[in-house]
């Protein structure tokens, strides 16, 4: 695509920013969807107390300013050549700020925080909580409607916003008083952005970040009112739900130099969908970063599920919407830097080769679980651990019995997804830090007995923004020339030997993994009851 300044043609960019747990990270990219300037800045965690997990607005907000220009400068190129910007960002993190002044109240409350995790657990175990399950039981049996048996079996989390908030709401004063002032504004970290990048004009977000919440409603594609009442959550504090691909507004020329179109907002799990062009339905994404996400397209109706999967919006374009259901494994990249911090190996790219020289784990096994399991056994009580050291166990077989966890985890997901979607499945892509590790890869085929593939890039989530603002503008046509530009680096094809089958075919694998299991029941409720 092409500008046209003072009578010459100017070719045109494309801006994505990624903001991260760990990192802001901002690439340019060209017509080919190739990367030709960035620029990466840490994001800088603040633990005010243990437990309390926290981020500076001001200084998120420098990071992001200072990795566009950065990014920009990288490129050689001129911040005019940019034709639009999108933006993902981790999911689940807020803020309220001074609706006049918009000065914040508070710092980004993280959405590792658990300073909300004792009102999690009495609202549990209410018996307000009680009596919905009650009700939500019997309209299932006389309805049938698997929503209800959902509703029944579900429980609150600290990762979603709702609790985190009502905490915050109950314990500072000058919340309070701004909501009946009607002067407090609510957001996560993409509003924050949008209403900085615009000079407060814009209080706004997109359907994909509210849907990981916890607040709304992904069935009626509106913020939850009967939760909000429940819990107290003043909806005028919410901000606007627009389109994943919208024009958000322009960045206000005192910032860059020049305004640029803001044409997506997206969470950064469902960016990363985007960006592995996984716009089928069957078509399976997965992120082996911080945590593991699992998700697959499920089309244009949400998933109901009463194994813990999550009902998210992949994306809204247009009249199109577009559902995913999501299972996570919280300590992927948390399990791999604690082994390394414990010097089992200096740098992680040492890993694959440390567990391929032994020909098994010795018979040790390895619980993912810092902060419990999550789908499908949903035991936030559950404890990281070792099982079936020996004297003969050495560093190899501990990293082995590490990497193989990974892909356990990934092996439990998998078959939830299948169990309860029933959608035939398309594609597996995986992408994050961890999928550079070829034996977790290898394994993770094997297990599926299906292929998976990894991209070339592995930033799936800057990707996935800078294609729907691209769409946006016109930079790309259309999807399927988005699919054309999908590039990979390796396709790992199951090994029979190893391969387990859908009827519980023997392999190598199989007492491994039956010992495995063992483990984390042994591992589940390990904490007892408060």
């Amino acid at each position: 695509m092409e500008t046209r300044r003072n009578g010459l043609k100017r070719e045109s960019y494309v801006l994505s920013v990624d903001v991260g747990t760990t990192s802001i990270r901002c690439h340019v990219y060209d017509k080919e969807a190739q990367i030709r300037g960035s620029c990466i800045t840490k994001v800088n965690l603040l633990y005010p107390e243990p437990g309390l997990v926290e981020l500076d607005p001001e200084e998120l907000w420098r990071g992001f300013v200072k990795v566009v220009n950065g990014a920009v400068q990288d490129s050689g190129l001129q911040m005019r050549q940019m034709e639009t910007l999108g933006i993902s960002t981790q999911r689940g993190t807020f803020t309220t700020w001074d609706r006049k002044t918009g000065v914040p109240f508070h710092n980004f409350i993280s959405w590792q925080d658990l300073r909300a995790v004792e009102l999690v657990r009495s609202w549990n175990n209410s018996c307000t909580m009680k009596a919905i399950h009650g009700v939500m039981m019997v309209l299932h049996f006389l309805s049938k409607n698997k929503r209800f048996q959902a509703a029944s079996l579900i429980v609150f989390s600290t990762q979603h916003v709702t609790f985190r908030l009502a905490w915050a709401l109950q314990h500072w004063k000058q919340l309070g008083q701004a909501v009946a002032e009607g002067n407090c504004c609510f957001g996560t970290i993409d509003t924050w952005l949008l209403y900085k990048l615009t000079k407060g004009l814009v209080h706004a977000t997109d359907y994909s970040n509210a849907s990981a919440t916890g607040m709304f409603d992904s069935y009626q594609l509106c913020w939850s009112e009967f939760l909000c009442c429940l819990v107290s959550l003043p909806l005028s504090i919410l901000p606007k739900v627009l389109n994943t691909g919208h024009r958000f507004g322009l960045t206000d020329p005192s910032i860059f130099g020049v305004s640029i179109p803001i044409m997506s907002v997206m969470a950064d799990q469902q960016a990363a969908m985007f960006g592995e062009c996984c716009f089928d339905i069957g078509d399976v994404k997965i992120t082996m970063g911080t945590g593991t996400f699992m998700n697959i397209n499920t089309g244009s109706k949400p998933h109901t599920s009463v194994a813990g999967l999550y009902p998210v919006v992949g994306w809204k374009i247009g009249p199109e919407v577009v559902y995913l259901a999501e299972g996570n494994a919280a300590d992927t990249g948390t399990a791999i830097k604690w082994a390394q911090e414990l010097e089992l190996f200096s740098d992680v790219r040492e890993t694959d080769a440390m567990a391929s020289s032994v020909a098994n784990s010795d018979g040790v096994c390895f619980v993912p679980s810092f902060s419990g399991l999550q789908a499908p056994l949903n035991d936030p009580k559950a404890c990281a651990s070792f099982m079936g050291l020996k004297p003969s166990t050495t560093k190899s077989h501990l990293v082995r019995a590490i990497l193989e966890s990974v892909a356990f985890r990934n092996k439990q997901l998998y078959e939830t997804m299948l169990r309860e979607t029933h959608i035939p499945i398309r594609k597996i892509r995986a992408d994050g830090g961890i999928c550079t590790n070829d034996f977790v890869m290898q394994l993770t085929a094997d297990l599926f007995g299906r292929k998976v593939a990894r991209p070339i890039q592995h930033e799936m989530s800057c990707l996935g923004a800078a294609f729907v603002a691209g769409l946006g503008v016109g930079f790309w046509k259309s999807q399927e020339e988005l699919k054309k530009l999908q590039r990979t680096d390796r396709v790992f094809l199951p090994r029979n030997l190893y391969r387990m089958g859908d009827g519980g075919t023997e392999g190598e694998y199989t007492p491994i993994l039956q010992s495995w299991e063992q483990a984390l029941k042994r591992s589940m409720n390990w904490y007892g009851n408060p």
